[in-house]
């Protein structure tokens, strides 16, 4: 019998599920951890539940019989090696040593108040509706432990920070509730040992008693900020920082010279000012030969052309004076008039790295053959070989003055330690464009190599040598015939037109897009007619048109048909396969289709072309297969009667034909209207109106899309329209008040002119009327003349006016007339 120990019992629902998430995140090799989680069960225990019950791979159906048997043999063959039985049965030690005893051997059962010895591999118990704190407690701290599943520290420090701010929060509450009830409680400071320094100065050494002098004292607060006190403030600004700062700084001045100073920006930008630098002047070495010199030499010429003159008058035509004698007349130029360069060196370095990599990448000495090729090595001392350069000196590269080989070293760069530059075998310091010394008679030798003329004759003689070598040579006994290569041609005229001059750059390119797209246009018209005019074209090949190999013989009009239905479905895999459609190469790029559908269907693709491979045509066959098939339409319209077809009646034809054809959605294939059924034909139409909602739904969407695009891009401007289209018409409402005033105003004008004269003579003859008895005769007698000489109406301002002093001097004369009747009174 086991030993009972203090932890364990039954175990209960939640201690499983803890222990199931705890294998999932800890293992099962860390028990002891797992054990942390569940504080009545011990790690032994957590692993035996686990082995025994909770492991997915235990069996816990009944037994059958050959796993009986199978037990009985192993027991027979192992006993009491359980754990050796266990994981070939799949079954538990536990479940396979109390299955194997007999039910009759072991009546026992659990008495109230005992305590089960195997509680592992019984099942869980129901968890009670109020469980104990603890138990709470227990599965708090577990989903907090195990929800850190990344085994992060900050998690545990934050969880350890928010339970101190409850306990701080919990503490204050506790003190508010205190002091509200009168009790007050002072907050209990811990001491802390050493120095507080927040309250003190540590190491402060305080001031001698009496005066002194400050002014030499730095003065630091009591209180520093604590806040500049940080790692980042302490180091300083980092590098990175500071060039991130002046990268902004420099984008902001050069964005503010693009406002202000646009061109200085753009060379700035670009990185043309380093070729705009003003240049400095031009400043030439002094001469290297001197007049003199230069006497010298012409005096050599004409000395020699004198001799050569002479030899000539008197040996008219000698060949032996002509041999040793050449021209001097021109100067031989062919060699170009440039600053002598040092000799060429090779670099050491890199032929050494040369050497190691050919080394390498040697072959195995098995295969036989030469060595790898390798460059020469100096290992004459310790140390490598130092190549000595030689500056050339031309001051002294006169004619008979520059020293052959075995002179004086007059005019090598002495170095450093006293010595001088070693000379080259040539003679590389010669003057350029000097006076070439001839040397018919091999008087120099030293200068042969470096005289134009010599190796002029040189090559001259050397030429007719292989002349006549060739000449000596046997008659040919075989005939060749060489021939040009396609491209000779072509090549030759790009060879012309680069040797003629440097072609543009934009030209180069043009040319070579007109040949890719010359190239482009031959090869689209290799393609298919479908293909060319970019028609479209069925994603999947049905290959159900071809008749079965199991039918009867065939005729020759069949046979023929079936050789163009084979050649139909080639070339629709082909172009399913190298050219799709563009909404299949779309919805490959969207990712629809990259899966299985889309592989095997490159894959049936694929194999299709393996078993009927395609054939490629030239343009010339593609051509006299056109011509055939013109050829025999135009035998069979001869031999049918058909006449020319009119736009018209073939696109009758046409809507005749597809109007006869339904597509079948229950067998998924097309046939014949009048050979479906009325239920096959509603099934289409069902079908037909589906898609063409699934289209209009699309189409809708897209609408939408664009409406809320649209009216997000102008929505200002229909605001904006609007209330211009507001003022508009509040300005076009004010303009017709106005004319409406205008035409009331005008037409009032009109009627007041009318009016007035009417007015002034009504106030005329009221001023007649009331003239006095006195007022002499002829005066009235005058202004009635003078209103009927102007008329009733007149209109005129003349006339007005004249009323008007009328009918003022008729005022005037009542007036004088009324005083003087006053006066006499």
């Amino acid at each position: 019998m086991p030993r009972i120990m203090i932890k364990g019992g039954v175990w209960r629902n939640t201690e499983d599920e803890i222990l199931k998430a705890a294998v999932m995140k800890y293992g099962k090799d860390q028990w002891s951890r797992i054990a942390s989680l569940l504080h009545r069960k011990s790690a032994k225990q957590c692993k035996a539940r686990w082995y025994e019950w909770l492991d997915p791979s235990i069996k816990k159906t009944e037994w059958s019989r050959e796993e009986e048997e199978k037990l009985l043999h192993l027991a027979k063959l192992m006993p009491t090696q359980w754990r050796t039985i266990a994981p070939i049965i799949g079954q538990t030690k536990q479940h396979k040593e109390t299955t194997r005893k007999e039910v009759g051997d072991d009546p026992r059962k659990l008495k109230p108040g005992e305590i089960d010895p195997n509680p592992e591999t019984k099942p869980a118990r129901p968890d009670p509706v109020d469980m104990d704190e603890d138990e709470l407690e227990m599965l708090s701290e577990a989903r907090a432990r195990l929800a850190n599943t990344q085994g992060k520290k900050a998690k545990r420090k934050a969880r350890e920070k928010q339970l101190e701010e409850a306990r701080r929060l919990a503490a204050l509450q506790k003190r508010r509730e205190l002091r509200a009830a009168g009790i007050n409680v002072r907050k209990k400071r811990k001491k802390k040992r050493g120095v507080d320094y927040n309250a003190e100065i540590p190491f402060e050494k305080k001031p001698a008693l009496g005066f002194y002098d400050t002014s030499m004292e730095q003065f630091e607060h009591l209180e520093p900020n604590f806040k500049r006190l940080r790692q980042q403030h302490l180091d300083g600004e980092l590098r990175s920082e500071q060039e991130e700062r002046e990268r902004k700084r420099d984008k902001q001045k050069i964005k503010k010279k693009k406002e202000s100073d646009l061109p200085s920006a753009i060379l700035q930008t670009s990185g043309v000012a380093e070729f705009t630098k003003k240049r400095s002047k031009l400043v030439l070495p002094a001469p290297q030969i001197s007049d003199a010199e230069l006497e010298e030499v012409v005096k050599l010429g004409l000395a020699s052309e004198v001799a050569r003159q002479a030899a000539e008058e008197s040996e008219s035509g000698n060949s032996a004076s002509s041999a040793l004698l050449s021209e001097y007349s021109v100067t031989n130029t062919v060699t170009g008039l440039r600053t002598p360069r040092t000799p060429a060196a090779q670099d050491r370095i890199l032929q050494e790295a040369q050497n190691l990599m050919a080394l390498t990448n040697i072959d195995t000495p098995l295969k036989g053959g030469l060595n790898t090729p390798l460059h020469e090595s100096d290992f004459s001392g310790v140390t490598p070989q130092k190549q000595q350069i030689q500056t050339p000196n031309t001051v002294l590269s006169t004619p008979f003055r520059t020293p052959g080989p075995g002179q004086g070293q007059e005019s090598m760069t002495p170095q450093v330690g006293g010595a001088l530059t070693p000379r080259a075998a040539a003679t590389p310091g010669l003057t350029p464009g000097r006076t070439p010394l001839r040397d018919k008679l091999n008087i120099n030798p030293e200068e042969q190599l470096t005289d134009p003329a010599y190796a002029k004759h040189t090559q001259k003689e050397s030429l007719q040598q292989l002349r006549q070598g060739l000449l000596s040579l046997p008659a040919p006994k075989n005939d060749f015939e060489i021939v040009l290569p396609e491209n000779a041609e072509k090549e030759l005229e790009e060879m012309e037109t680069d040797s003629g001059f440097t072609e543009d750059a934009s030209d180069v390119d043009a040319r070579k897009q007109a040949q890719r797209d010359a190239e482009r246009e031959k090869e689209l018209k290799l393609r298919h007619m479908s293909v060319q005019r970019d028609l479209p074209r069925p994603t999947e090949v049905n290959e159900s048109v071809l008749r079965p190999a199991s039918m009867e013989p065939l005729s020759d009009l069949q046979l023929a048909e079936e050789l163009i239905k084979q050649e139909m479905i080639t070339m629709l895999h082909h172009d399913c396969l190298h050219h799709p459609t563009n909404n299949a190469a779309s919805q490959l790029q969207r990712g629809k289709n990259r899966g299985p559908t889309s592989t095997s269907n490159n894959a049936s693709h694929i194999t299709y072309l393996e078993a009927h491979p395609y054939k490629q045509f030239s343009s010339e066959e593609m051509e006299q297969a056109k011509g055939i098939l013109a050829a025999e339409m135009e035998v069979v319209k001869a031999g049918m009667g058909h006449g020319d077809l009119s736009m018209d009646a073939y696109s009758q034809v046409w809507e005749e034909c597809y109007g006869q054809v339904l597509y079948l959605p229950a067998q998924n294939r097309y046939t014949r209207a009048n050979l479906a059924s009325k239920k096959d034909r509603i099934e289409s139409f069902e079908k037909k109106l589906e898609v063409n909602r699934a289209h209009m739904t699309a189409e809708a969407r897209k609408a939408a899309k664009l409406e809320k695009k649209l009216k997000i891009l102008l929505g200002g401007f229909q605001s904006r329209a609007l209330g211009l289209v507001k003022q508009h018409n509040e300005l076009w409402e004010q303009v017709e008040q106005a004319a409406t005033e205008l035409q009331t105003f005008s037409q009032l004008k009109k009627q007041e002119d009318v009016a007035i004269p009417r007015r002034q003579e009504v106030n005329l003859m009221h001023e007649y009327s009331n003239a006095p008895p006195s007022l002499p005769q002829p005066i009235i007698c005058f202004c009635s003349f003078v209103h009927a000489m102007l008329g009733p109406t007149g209109g005129c301002g003349e006339a007005n006016g004249a009323r008007e002093r009328t009918a003022a001097a008729i005022r005037r004369a009542a007036d004088g007339e009324r005083g003087t009747g006053q006066q006499r009174a």
